[in-house]
């Protein structure tokens, strides 16, 4: 009945005269079933249910509407329901004499059959019923004051009889009711006892059809835990489990793996713990560290499978993508990752097997005996049974919460790494954990953002903490390379997140870096070639070009650097406004080193050169898809990266070697005359004078100044830094005639005309150079004679333009204002301006159009 209720408060109500409590207590007797139940059995189920009171008239009440229910259902001996009360009262007498310390003198059984003569209906009772009635109350007592409790009753002998009595009266089966009420509460009470009971035995029993019997109850606890979601009930099978498996257990023995192909338990034990991982893994959540400990010990014993880890990883990335076959991504090959690690002594279960038969060791052994092959033999039958690989390569089955903890168990087995030295055991376990980490994460790809922090957090502890080559940072490097290469292209929202980890690498001690530079740039073209189109950011760009550019000055790692780069930049198949700069960043870097030959530094400055054609197409692009604003702020923005691109080209026209400097002042010329297809602003051009060519020109100018010796033949250079200047400045020559600084800029080349026609290379002054700055300054006077620009004005306050420029042309050359204006005469010099004539046919002689359109060409 209603558990909780205080019995005292119960029984004082049933035996209250109230005649709504004695309709309650005749109704509560009702309830009870005692057809052919004795009347000691009956009395003890029906005042276990509450406390008998202490009144006399209570206790009278009470056993009346006991007795009355009783000879309704039990009439067979007892002549009324006044018999029955009779005896009832006798048999609680009889009760508390027996059971009463105080009473010293006892009721005889002669004495209770004398004392209840004549009482059924004027008769006496069978005796043997009586004598029944009385060892019964002598050998069991009834408990008149039951003890209080919350929980449900103890099952005393009268409830099992009454169970009984009820489940005769039932159907042969009792359909259940699918709603388990009370399964998950029951069996987390009973759980940690069951489990407690069943290892005890497995403890101590012999025969191994009662191992087989305790092998079931663990897994039937596993299940009902699983079913139930009972995950602590499930983590403390496993350890307990573990602790009979002996794999935890310090190796005292010289042979443990002969020791555990001998011990049936153990082997028993370790299988079921696996089998345990496997089925029910979803519901394990500590456990698994357990787990991975007895993993750990068979990895030491070797008797794992050779490549558990690697197998793990290789088949996601096999069945990855069934309809295109093997992804090119897949250079990490898992014997690749295999020769990185620590060599381990006889890896695999045939190593343990050969190592047994004295197949690879130059010692002579004594050869085994049958005993101690059949005990090998079924070390390895035992661990195959286990499928242990199972566990990672279907961990994409797992629920998230379990596969959580499998990661941070494998994190927290693998230790933290230390800096400095460490063991080469700790340094082989700490791989190991690392391979298995790195197998769970490419298996479970589609819940990276799970895994993910936890991963990233455990590869760059090790990347910061190692300062020495060695296998834990180099699995740890190309680990996530490999994790990059697999995940980019199924994981775009994830990309930045993915290619900001490699800047790890970046980081790492420079002897490390050095030793891996080769490998990790194969690695990092391997990924841009099979991604390149899922790299959108900047970001994502940046960290792949700085890697890359890095590689520029490393003997072995440049030339896979520069295939990748080429790649990219290659007509512009992968160039995007995102990754310009960097590119041309990294392309200059590849320029400038020394290393290798000069010819690839001239393929480099091609690779930008080339790159202006991307930034024609983009801007037709944006003037075809955008509107007018989005278009003109593009066309803005294309201006800046070409200012970067001949920025870049400037200081590569700087290089000690010539054909490299001359390459970069023509790649130079061709982006700065070459841009018919960009939208250049008036002022970015201004710009470009300032930063690019005029400072290009005095750097030159400088160098060859400076009698430095590894410079060669810069008079040749200087030559075309003067085309150069030429060049441009009469392509462009009508758009910044307009502007109010053109007189600043014209002054500017006219400085520097001056200053190439002083230099002296070497000590001497250059007869070519002379020549050619006298032709291409002449040429452009006669231009700006034709277009107009070059007049004298009749202005107040003079014309500056002019008398400047043959202030400056006069130092040069004194008689090339006479050559330019040979009939200059009154009539001129109060002509219109500038500008005014700019429409006007200006007659020039025929042998100077053709020194004009010579100077145009920069040849």
């Amino acid at each position: 009945y209603t558990a909780g209720l205080d019995k005292n408060l119960v029984g004082d109500f049933l035996g209250n005269h109230d005649e709504f409590c004695v309709q309650v207590l005749h109704e509560f007797a009702g309830t009870f079933d005692f057809q052919d139940m004795n009347l000691d059995t009956a009395l003890r189920l029906f005042l276990e249910t509450f406390r008998l009171p202490g009144e006399s008239q209570k206790i009278q009440r009470v056993l009346e509407a006991f007795s009355e229910r009783y000879y309704e259902q039990s009439p067979q001996i007892l002549a009324n329901k006044d018999a029955a009360l009779l005896l009832s009262y006798s048999l609680i007498m009889l009760n508390t004499d027996q059971h009463n310390v105080q009473v010293k003198k006892k009721m005889t059984e002669e004495d209770f059959i004398r004392n209840n003569r004549h009482i059924n209906g004027g008769n006496d009772l069978p005796r043997d019923f009586l004598s029944e009635l009385y060892r019964s109350i002598c050998k069991n007592e009834i408990r008149t004051t039951p003890e209080q409790g919350f929980g449900y009753p103890e099952m005393t002998p009268s409830r099992w009889i009454d169970l009984m009595h009820k489940s005769k009266k039932t159907a042969p089966f009792i359909v259940a009711d699918s709603r388990a009420y009370l399964d998950h509460d029951m069996f987390a009470i009973m759980s940690g006892p069951t489990i407690a009971a069943i290892s005890v035995v497995f403890d101590h029993a012999e025969p191994e059809d009662v191992y087989q019997t305790c092998i079931d109850g663990f897994l039937a606890v596993a299940k009902i835990s699983a079913c139930h979601h009972l995950e602590d009930v499930l983590d403390d099978l496993v350890v307990s489990l573990c602790k009979f498996t002996t794999l935890l257990n310090p190796s005292s023995v010289e042979e443990p793996v002969l020791a555990f192909g001998d011990d049936a338990k153990a082997r028993m034990a370790t299988v079921t713990v696996f089998t345990i991982a496997n089925r029910y893994g979803d519901y394990i959540r500590t456990g698994w560290r357990n787990i991975l400990d007895c993993i750990l010990r068979l990895h030491k014993l070797g008797l794992l499978p050779a490549r558990v880890a690697s197998d793990a990883a290789d088949e996601s990335e096999l069945s990855a993508d069934p309809g295109h076959g093997k992804p090119i991504t897949n250079s990490l090959s898992s014997a690749h990752l295999q020769s990185i690690g620590t060599p381990r002594r006889s890896s695999g279960l045939m190593g343990r097997f050969s190592q047994l038969l004295s197949l690879d060791t130059e010692e002579p052994r004594s050869q085994p005996t049958e005993q101690q092959l059949a005990a090998h033999q079924r070390t390895l039958q035992t661990i195959q049974k286990c499928h242990i690989d199972s566990i990672f390569t279907e961990s994409k089955f797992l629920q998230a919460e379990s596969l959580l903890q499998l990661a941070r168990a494998l994190i927290w087995a693998a230790g933290r790494p230390q800096k400095g030295s460490s063991s080469p055991e700790d340094e082989d376990t700490a791989v190991f954990c690392l391979e298995l980490l790195i197998a769970i994460t490419l298996n479970n790809r589609d819940r990276i953002v799970l895994l993910w922090q936890g991963v990233y957090e455990h590869i760059a502890n090790i990347v910061q903490s190692t300062v020495m080559p060695c296998a834990l940072v180099e699995k740890a490097v190309f680990g996530l390379l490999r994790i990059c290469q697999r995940l980019l292209p199924y994981k775009e929202n994830l990309a930045d997140e993915l290619l900001r980890s490699l800047q790890l690498v970046l980081k790492l001690d420079a002897r490390v870096a050095d030793a891996y530079c080769e490998q990790i740039t194969q690695e990092v073209s391997r990924l841009v070639k099979a991604n390149a189109t899922h790299i959108r950011s900047q970001m994502g760009w940046r960290t792949i070009t700085s890697l890359l550019s890095i590689t520029a000055r490393h003997p072995e790692a440049s030339e896979a650097g520069f295939d990748a780069l080429l790649f990219i930049m290659s007509d512009g198949a992968h160039l995007l406004p995102a990754n310009y700069v960097l590119c041309i960043d990294a392309a200059r870097q590849f320029a400038e080193s020394r290393v290798g030959q000069a010819e690839r530094s001239v393929r480099a400055l091609d690779l930008m050169s080339g790159s202006v054609d991307c930034l024609a197409r983009w801007t037709r692009e944006a003037k075809e898809a955008m509107g007018e604003d989005d278009a003109g702020k593009m066309s803005q923005d294309i201006g800046d990266l070409w200012l970067r691109l001949v920025q870049g080209l400037r200081k590569v026209c700087l290089d000690q070697r010539e054909e490299v400097r001359n390459h970069a002042l023509l790649s130079l010329q061709k982006c700065l005359t070459g841009v018919d297809g960009i939208h250049i602003s008036h002022g970015l051009w201004l710009q470009c004078f300032d930063l690019v060519i005029f400072t290009m020109l005095d750097d030159l100018l400088e160098i060859a100044q400076g009698h430095q010796k590894d410079y060669r033949n810069m008079e040749g250079t200087l030559i075309l830094a003067t085309k150069l200047l030429s060049k441009v400045f009469l392509q462009l020559l009508h758009e910044l005639s307009q502007l109010t600084t053109f007189c600043k800029l014209w002054l500017g080349v006219l400085s520097r005309m001056e200053k190439y026609m002083k230099v002296k290379v070497r000590g001497k002054k250059s007869e070519k150079l002379q020549e050619l700055v006298l032709e291409l300054l002449k040429n452009i006077l006669l231009v700006m004679k034709t277009r107009g620009i070059l007049m004298q004005r009749s202005a107040l306050g003079g014309d500056s333009l002019w008398e400047l420029t043959w202030l400056h042309v006069n130092n040069i050359a004194p008689s090339l204002q006479s050559e330019v204006f040979p009939d200059q005469g009154p009539e001129l010099k109060h002509g219109e301006t500038g500008c005014a004539v700019s429409g006007e046919t200006v007659s020039v002689p025929s042998n100077e159009t053709t020194t004009l359109e010579g100077a145009g060409a920069g040849s």
